[in-house]
């Protein structure tokens, strides 16, 4: 602890503190903003501090770190808490949590009087629930500016901009532990850069001295095949020719005990090959790492409000991202960065920061959230976000809700909504689950709700990237979903797996992914009792698998869904598996080749199906996908014509809002921002433009 450099400035940072209720703090690689911090403000006498994550691997990882430098048990002094799991106690001071239990949190307390002090940590993520906590922080320290304070800490946070934001805080910038970093770049773009990469890492391996490589791949199945073939090509090496090598994958579906294996130092002449997502450029920092090879790639998940679909694109690395990456090289000696793209393309093409989550997310979720605290200042299209996203964007989530019953035609939150907002899930989820409540089939729906929620792939056959690699017919073993749906056949796989006393062997036999299958398990439980807790009172839980008439048909779980999806309704137009939605967005889709939705004898899908999302691989696919009745659309189809987005956003002025919906999204106009800044917000518009731009041209 007392080498790393923010530790020099704890008088300043305690005493700037002290003086302020907001604090922004630029702590650059290796600094130690996310381990120390908590640990300076505990011995100044701050009673409990919270201290968020965008990523649920970074608050399990470096809360254990924390907590074992502090020489305490985790879950009792130092504890964290992300979805689905606690490791707190009554007795927890430092509680490291996911952005989004925080929120979650601020629901139950919205004053949030639990914490003398919150620390958004890693805010240059600009997650979607940071940039609302943001929000919410600034009306907090209002209410509570005699026994509240808050930072902000980033690595490469645009400081002057959110500083402005909190009413011009103060600013302290901690410098990094930072060696020089040497970058090479590729004379062009490789044709293929999963290739490259591993040509690149076995180069370095043969011909470099000693130190870890850390690669930067897109996502779980790169990483995957490029661990694999590193295996293959190292075991191939002459042995003596080189140092031994030890791989490791890091992503967020990793299980803990497996992450924190990354952290362990490689046994004696032999070096670590760390293969990761994005998740390594800040969150997590490996000690060791001399080597980083930049494939200039990072998968994100885009949401389109004007269409309702979701694509998972592989699309290039913003400047900030590459220069995240480089200075993982740096931490323990001079090191070197191999960046697999010519440094021509790096300064022209490359964007200068990274479009916010928020301005390429589905804002449904976080829009209830919004209503749910029942702030009479909250005009939902006019919140004080740092930057704001579309109003398109704002007005898809809003419709969404409107038609799930969450908000009335008014905008304002119904009875439902409120019991939605408790639920840590999607809206859709949430809504399914307080209907089948009223239907008699929750114990059916509390299994859909947890295989749909699980973090991973739980089926064989799901992660195959390739549509030509489809599932023609179930595997074997498994349930068929009886014709009527994915939705049905994962009901059916948990009963299957529940009748064979949750036996892991089962799993393994039937190709199903083990701790998914045990992570469903607990999610299904802890929503079991979230449901009692607002039901007030014992659910009609009944034993799977019982065969009665109800259970063949699943008619009253099939209408649940189809209230909690009344947004995902879609009526077969086309060819025998091509549908249009029956929302307002009406797009043309087909049932994705995975699912085991099956036709009649005629060929023909049922009439009537919900879905679970929309995806772009590139065709316009519905995936998860369940047959509906046609009568069970109408009380939809009836609220579709009345619609009025300008009354759901909630105190809108209707002629102010005519006159201004010509003009273009712009920054939120009471936020007197410098020139700096202006020149900030620019950047991340222009990204933005140019980011649809180039999806429009696809």
């Amino acid at each position: 602890m007392a080498t790393l450099p923010i530790v020099q400035y704890e008088e300043k940072i305690l005493e700037t503190v002290e003086a302020n209720p907001v604090v922004v703090v630029i702590g650059e690689t290796g600094s130690g903003k996310s381990t120390q911090l908590s640990q300076m403000l505990l011995r100044r006498g701050f009673s409990k501090i919270a201290v968020t994550q965008p990523r649920r691997v970074a608050a399990v990882t470096v809360a254990r770190r924390v907590a074992q430098e502090l020489d305490v048990r985790l879950g009792e002094e130092v504890g964290y808490a992300i979805r689905f799991e606690d490791r707190t106690s009554p007795t927890t001071r430092i509680k490291y949590l996911t952005d989004g239990v925080l929120l979650r949190e601020s629901l139950a307390n919205p004053e949030l009087n639990e914490y003398d002090v919150i620390i958004l940590d890693e805010a240059h993520e600009r997650s979607l629930n940071t940039d609302i906590l943001m929000g919410l922080m600034k009306r907090l320290v209002k209410l509570r500016s005699s026994n509240l304070k808050v930072l902000i800490t980033s690595a490469t946070l645009d400081g002057d901009k959110v500083s402005k934001f909190f009413a011009d805080c103060p600013v302290l910038s901690i410098p990094g532990k930072l060696y020089p970093v040497e970058i090479l770049y590729s004379k062009e773009r490789p044709p293929n850069y999963l290739e490259s990469c591993l040509k690149t890492a076995l180069d370095i391996h043969t011909r470099e001295p000693e130190g870890d490589i850390l690669i930067f791949m897109t996502g779980q199945d790169d990483i995957e095949k490029l661990v694999s073939k590193l295996e293959d090509k190292v075991r191939a090496l002459e042995e003596g020719s080189c140092m031994d090598a030890i791989i490791f994958p890091l992503h967020g579906s990793l299980p803990p005990e497996l992450q924190v294996r990354v952290f362990s130092p490689p046994p004696p002449n032999c070096r670590r090959i760390i293969v990761a997502t994005n998740i390594a450029e800040t969150s997590l920092t490996v000690d060791g790492v001399v080597y980083v090879i930049d494939s200039g790639y990072v998968k994100q998940r885009q949401y389109n409000p004007s269409s309702g679909m979701y694509s998972l694109d592989v699309v290039q690395i913003s400047k900030v991202q590459a220069n995240q990456r480089a200075g993982r090289a740096g931490r323990t000696r001079p090191g070197k960065c191999y960046r697999l793209y010519p440094s021509r393309l790096f300064q022209d093409e490359f964007l200068d920061v990274t479009v916010p989550e928020i301005q390429r997310s589905s804002l449904a979720g976080s829009v209830l959230y919004l209503k749910s605290l029942d702030l009479p200042d909250i005009d939902i299209l006019k919140f004080d976000f740092l930057d704001p996203p579309s109003s398109e964007s704002l007005q898809d989530a809003l419709k969404q809700l409107y038609l799930i019953d969450a908000i009335d035609e008014n905008g304002a939150i119904t009875s439902i909504g409120r019991k939605m907002a408790e639920l840590p899930l999607e809206p859709s989820l949430s809504r399914t689950l307080i209907e089948a409540n009223n239907y008699g089939c929750i114990t059916e729906a509390l299994t859909v709700a947890a295989m749909l929620s699980a973090e991973t792939a739980l089926l064989p056959g799901q992660r195959q990237s390739k549509i030509e690699k489809k599932r023609k017919h179930p595997m074997p073993n498994l349930p068929d979903g009886s014709g009527l749906g994915d939705h049905i056949q994962l009901l059916q796989i948990y009963e299957c797996w529940d009748r064979n006393d949750y036996d892991i062997g089962w799993c393994k036999d039937n190709g199903l992914q083990v701790r998914g299958m045990l992570f469903v398990r607990d999610v299904r439980k802890q929503l079991s009792q979230i449901m009692q807790k607002i039901a007030k009172g014992p659910l009609d839980i009944r034993a799977h698998g019982n065969g009665d008439e109800f259970r063949r048909d699943y008619r009253n779980l099939r209408k649940a869904l189809c209230v909690g999806y009344a947004n995902q309704l879609a009526e077969r137009k086309m060819h025998h598996n091509g549908y249009r939605t029956l929302n307002f967005q009406a797009q043309v889709v087909q049932v994705h080749p995975s699912s085991v939705l099956t036709a009649d004898d005629l060929g023909k899908f049922p009439d009537y199906v919900v879905y679970h999302e929309l995806v772009a691989t590139p065709k316009p696919f519905m995936r998860n996908v369940c047959s509906v009745d046609m009568r069970w659309t109408t009380t939809v189809m009836n609220k579709l014509k009345t619609l009025d987005v300008y009354k759901l956003s909630g105190g809108i002025n209707h002629a102010e809002e005519e006159s201004e919906r010509s003009l273009p999204d712009l920054p939120k106009k009471d936020v007197q921002v410098a020139g700096a800044v202006n020149d900030s917000e620019s950047r991340i518009q222009a990204a933005r433009e140019r980011f649809l731009a180039r999806k429009a041209n696809k």
